[in-house]
């Protein structure tokens, strides 16, 4: 018996309106016409002998069974397209296409070191980032939309593989004025009702309450800042005190402030930068050989001068 099996641009429809909920969207991310998408779904279903999306005017509806099969057609994709780079990788590392996610808080004082030292060093490599927050950066990498994550840990990330970059220290940052005269602070000084937190789906929140060990923070803290630029001149017209990454204070993020920023006094003050991957990935050694460029970097940003500026 002939058995006919599924075309993996099938799949690839399948997977893409899966996504997007949506024919046109779906059909403008596959670079096709909406009807050449619908039609190759037709064939699908006809393929298999069943409905995997209910149609009306309004919704794109996936039935039980068509959610499996959009999961499993994800998986495949995904294997199908590791197949090529585990002979990418093999020939020639660090070539090709590469699609990192970036969390918001490591992104804009990163990057723009980051960015020309990969291109001279690997100039065939086409580097693609996306700055997304945490759970949708890993989502992304686990769906196969991401190839690695630069991410701030402790975070669960699901069945992942990681090279740990260096640590980041979590500081104080305080308005003209009030800053306290001795260099560290101790956790238990900080005022919750004038702190300042990034708003859920920022995993900085939870490094920083976790540093603190004070659950209370959690709770009487006033959480209104969307990004850290925002927490920054929020501070810095005196509406309360933060925590920034030294990382973000070395890149310049208080110039033009008063803002005054100090370090806690507690062993466990930062959060750990890593690169993490999916587990059993055929590009591994080429996430460890980028781990240690990133690790070089990162000495390019490790001036002192503007956080001692800071300090003061």
């Amino acid at each position: 018996m002939t058995i006919y099996l599924p075309t993996l641009k099938q799949l690839q429809y399948l997977v893409a309106l899966r996504d997007h909920g949506h024919f046109g969207r779906a059909a403008e991310s596959c670079f096709v016409t909406q009807s050449t998408l619908s039609a190759g779904l037709r064939e699908l279903e006809t393929l298999l002998g069943t409905t995997l999306v209910e149609r009306t005017r309004r919704v794109v509806r996936f039935t039980p069974l068509g959610i499996k099969v959009a999961e499993k057609a994800r998986r495949v994709l995904r294997e199908t397209e590791e197949l090529a780079d585990l002979a990418q990788a093999e020939s020639q590392p660090l070539t090709g296409t590469l699609h990192m996610g970036v969390i918001p808080t490591i992104a804009p004082f990163m990057l723009p070191v980051l960015l020309p030292r990969l291109r001279r060093q690997w100039p065939e490599l086409k580097l693609h980032l996306r700055e997304e927050t945490s759970q949708a950066a890993c989502d992304a990498l686990h769906r196969g939309q991401l190839d690695c994550v630069l991410l701030a840990m402790p975070y669960s990330c699901g069945d992942v593989d990681r090279a740990d970059l260096f640590d980041d220290d979590l500081l104080l940052a305080y308005p003209e004025g009030e800053a306290p005269a001795q260099p560290q602070i101790a956790a238990g000084a900080i005022d919750p009702e004038r702190l300042l937190l990034l708003e859920d789906g920022h995993c900085l929140k939870e490094h920083a309450l976790a540093v603190c060990n004070r659950p209370d923070l959690r709770t009487g803290s006033t959480m209104l800042g969307t990004s850290l630029h925002t927490l920054v001149q929020m501070v810095d017209n005196g509406l309360g005190m933060t925590f920034v990454p030294e990382m973000a204070v070395t890149a310049g993020i208080l110039n033009g402030t008063s803002i005054k920023v100090r370090a806690l006094e507690t062993a466990e003050r930062s959060r750990h930068i890593a690169l993490v991957w999916r587990r059993g990935s055929p590009r591994a050694e080429e996430f460890r050989m980028l781990a240690d460029a990133l690790r070089e970097i990162r000495a390019a940003l490790a001036s002192p001068a503007p956080a001692a500026s800071a300090r003061s």
